[in-house]
């Protein structure tokens, strides 16, 4: 499973694994731009159907 954030040009992320399941994708600025999890089904089970990404109303950028 892979949850983008924001699209990078190709060949400007920064990986990194934060176990053997997961890893991050940051953009130039540093900044989170995607989160990949191996095996998401396996992880997940039956519950995959019921994953919902939620940001915290703090977490939104502003419009302006």
């Amino acid at each position: 499973m892979y949850i983008q954030l924001r699209p990078l040009a190709p060949g400007t992320a920064r990986c990194e694994d934060l176990t053997d399941d997961v890893t991050v994708d940051y953009g130039p600025d540093g900044k989170l731009a995607g989160i990949e999890v191996l095996d998401a089904s396996t992880m997940l089970g039956a519950d995959l159907d019921n994953v919902v990404l939620e940001i915290a109303p703090a977490l939104r950028a502003k419009a302006g």
